[in-house]
């Protein structure tokens, strides 16, 4: 039976049995991406832009609603970065490593990563405290938005760089496998979105380690599950960013919030 919690290791280039391993099962998981001082580096980064973000007092970026909350001491934070990269050097260098043109093999021709797109590079920040705002995320996959805006339902893959070594009982993400190959009806009302936070019994847990990077279909269902764990010890930090295929459509400080924006009210 095959393992679902393997991790691999990324080299220059995608070998037969990742590849394998990624179109069955939708996701796959890459160990030690980045090194223990870069992952040091990224979050006092975040930290900074966070700091300008609450002097500011910045609502949107690029049409895109800033998620804030309360951290374990009532100070405020900021819990979704939409387009961080566009805000810190550190971030705007990251995507350039060249081991992301590596990963764009999973896509194929065309594939590029999604910087200036959708909602660019995002960096999510979790806790488990009583103000907190963003503690678990309900069942969705990423694809909807481009059916929401009437959009041909482009290959998209959401890579996600881990900042925190996670325990199961730190929740995170969980994925449903084979879900990518699903019917669109399936795609649009297997689980309702977002509302729907229950464990299923197919769900498969990711549980990194920092520095460790994954990768899941846009078409996946998958959730956040909350941490059963409070406090400090339930921190966690991850980021994502997109890799997209057909038409080039960035965004800009004039972008309107989208439709789909609405659901962000419905994360906890």
């Amino acid at each position: 039976m095959e393992n679902l919690s393997i991790k691999f290791t990324l080299g220059d280039k995608i070998t037969t049995e990742q590849t394998e391993f990624f179109n069955k099962n939708g996701f796959i998981h890459f160990k030690n991406f980045i090194k223990p001082e870069t992952v040091n580096d990224i979050i006092q980064a975040s930290l900074e832009v966070q700091q300008k973000w609450i002097t500011d007092q910045r609502i949107k970026i690029n049409g895109i609603p800033i998620k804030y909350g309360r951290d374990l001491d009532g100070a405020a934070i900021v819990q979704r970065f939409a387009f961080i990269n566009q805000h810190h050097p550190l971030f705007a260098e990251l995507p350039n490593d060249p081991r992301f043109e590596t990963l764009l093999e999973l896509i194929g021709p065309g594939a590029r990563l999604g910087t200036e797109e959708k909602d660019g590079m995002v960096l999510n920040h979790y806790v488990n405290g009583p103000e907190s705002k963003f503690i678990q995320m309900g069942w969705h996959t990423d694809g909807l938005r481009d059916i929401f805006q009437g959009q041909k339902l482009n290959p998209m893959l959401n890579v996600g760089i881990h900042l925190s070594s996670l325990k199961p009982e730190n929740g995170g993400l969980r994925v449903l496998p084979g879900t990518h190959k699903q019917s669109l009806y399936g795609m649009l009302f297997r689980k309702k979105y977002f509302l729907d936070n229950r464990p299923d019994t197919a769900e498969v847990a990711i549980v990194p380690e920092a520095g460790d990077l994954t990768i899941h279909d846009g078409r996946l269902w998958h959730r956040v599950a909350q941490s059963s764990v409070t406090g400090e010890e339930s921190r966690r930090r991850v980021i994502y960013l997109p890799i997209i295929a057909g038409k080039y459509t960035p965004k800009h400080d004039k972008s309107p919030t989208a439709f789909y924006q609405r659901f962000a009210a419905l994360v906890k």
